[in-house]
């Protein structure tokens, strides 16, 4: 019986661990978001272990993880996230990305949306050469549309009255 019990008690920390580590990764898997009477709708991301903003999102209605990205110009997502979307393909372009230059291919997000910040016709680039598992970048296409505030752990987007 004490065997059963150290094993079950093993498992339900494991299971903990597991759920620690990713609030670790990604402490803004349900962004707290707020409007206030002005019309503003702020949301504030709390920066991640290694330093970096990561947080839950979607594009047109369909989850994904959002790494926000001041060096990237748009939006980029991952081919494999763009085809379960049948995000509309564009065109090509190249685009010089940390890797080296990539053949990408233009597009434009209907609906993106981080908690209760909502954008429309978003322009972004689809890279073939991203892992499935990768985060979507969150580009200036995007960032340059709110205001952005940084201090502590911090970042407030806030999106002005539409």
């Amino acid at each position: 019986m004490a065997i059963i019990a150290w094993i079950v008690g093993m498992v339900l920390l494991t299971q903990l661990f597991g759920l620690w580590e990713k609030n670790q990764i990604n402490p803004n898997r349900d962004p707290v978001s707020s409007t206030h009477a002005t019309g503003t709708t702020t949301v504030s991301l709390k920066r991640n272990r290694y330093g970096h903003y990561l947080t839950a999102g979607a594009i047109n209605n369909t989850h994904t993880t959002f790494l926000l990205d001041t060096g990237a110009t748009q939006v980029v997502v991952p081919e494999s996230l763009a085809e379960s979307l049948k995000l509309p393909r564009q065109g090509y372009t190249t685009v010089q990305t940390a890797n080296g230059q990539v053949q990408a291919i233009q597009t434009t997000i209907a609906t993106l949306s981080i908690g209760d910040i909502r954008l429309y016709n978003v322009r972004a680039i689809i890279n073939p050469a991203m892992n499935k598992n990768d985060e979507t970048l969150l580009g200036m296409s995007v960032l340059k549309q709110l205001d952005f505030h940084q201090e502590g752990q911090y970042l407030t987007l806030t999106q002005q009255s539409r």
